[in-house]
């Protein structure tokens, strides 16, 4: 069965209640899940790490007295939202998509994260909860990054119940208003001493997932960043350069690499992505069927996928972006701070 269709199965049980499918035998599940927990626990040098780095606060204070007031961007999502394995403050995605957005926008940025380390989709509910009705908070955040998936995977929770818990915080935070962009579920078999055949199986259930996470999301009116290998070829080739110490989650380069991916997506949900303006840099763009579009944008790391302006005349449609990757111009990079406050102690906190 074809990935779009397994995903759009999945998507389907989600949403209507049903049991969805069973993407693996409950020996082969139960195999996998045995296997990755035994890696992570014999990964050379593998410490939990304690918890990751606070980076909340105001990111791109130079353009405090530029119109308009900060924008208000949240992260939610598991260890890989929470920045686990980096140690400063500035290397966590939230810190480094607040730095970039500031740059683009010339705009400055509040960052508030609820991302909670180990969180598989149904801790979604608090997180959300946490940035809409917790007494005292912040006005409702401009835009929210999801990113989760891989301990849904790790722990054997159904593909439908998972899609579920996503589709549900997605709705929560478009009715109240937020943009949402969502870091699909990452491979799982790009974790280096994890061996065949499970590495294959692995890969295979998350690509799934992720592409069932994506026809949620965007029939939901948000926007999915497939985070795939993690940005594919660099960590295939230099996992040791990419991953941790733990050699499970990224370094702190990274995490850069795949912040930079989501950040175009991110920067166009808030309409300041100068795409206009960034010669080459266009993103090739095709119409396809929502289910289509998943399909593919699992199997291409940093693909975007947003709702076609017009639907289609059978289906949902949706475009797909494959924006080339890469660092910031040297023009908007030079804006970005060379440190950013590691503490409430330094920096100034919402």
């Amino acid at each position: 069965m074809s990935t779009a269709r397994v995903a759009r199965r999945i998507a389907t049980a989600a949403a209507y209640g049903g049991g969805g499918i069973s993407l693996l035998g409950g020996a082969a599940a139960g195999l996998l899940l045995t296997e990755v927990r035994y890696t992570r626990r014999t990964l050379s040098g593998y410490q939990d790490g304690g918890e990751p780095p606070v980076a909340d606060g105001v990111y791109g204070t130079a353009f405090a007295a530029s119109p308009g007031p900060p924008w208000r961007l949240a992260m939610l999502g598991d260890s890989t939202a929470a920045g686990q394995g980096v140690h400063r403050a500035r290397e966590t995605p939230g810190a480094l998509l607040a730095q970039g957005l500031a740059a683009v926008s010339e705009r400055s940025v509040e960052l508030h994260s609820v991302a909670l380390s180990g969180a598989r989709s149904d801790d979604l509910e608090r997180q959300v909860s946490l940035l809409l009705t917790e007494p005292g908070r912040a006005p409702v955040p401009d835009v929210c990054v999801i990113m989760i998936g891989a301990n849904d995977i790790t722990g054997r929770v159904s593909p439908a119940r998972s899609v579920k818990c996503l589709a549900e915080a997605v709705t929560r935070l478009r009715t109240a208003g937020c943009q949402v962009i969502v870091g699909t579920c990452p491979d799982l078999g790009s974790v280096e001493p994890l061996g065949q055949p499970l590495r294959w199986v692995a890969r295979r259930l998350c690509r799934q997932l992720a592409a069932a996470q994506t026809i949620a999301v965007v029939e939901l009116g948000g926007r999915t960043v497939s985070l795939g290998t993690l940005l594919g070829p660099e960590f295939a080739a230099n996992p040791r350069r990419f991953f941790g110490p733990d050699r499970y989650h990224p370094s702190a380069e990274g995490y850069a690499t795949a912040t930079m991916a989501i950040l175009p997506t991110l920067c166009a949900a808030l309409g300041v992505w100068p795409e206009k303006e960034r010669g080459g840099v266009a993103p090739r763009e095709r119409l396809m069927p929502v289910a289509h579009a998943a399909a593919r944008a699992a199997a291409e790391s940093g693909t975007e996928v947003a709702a076609a302006p017009r639907p289609g005349p059978r289906a949902p449609w949706a475009l797909l972006k494959r924006r080339r990757r890469g660092p910031l111009p040297e023009s908007v990079a030079e804006e970005l701070p060379e440190e950013h406050p590691g503490g409430p102690d330094r920096a100034t906190v919402a």
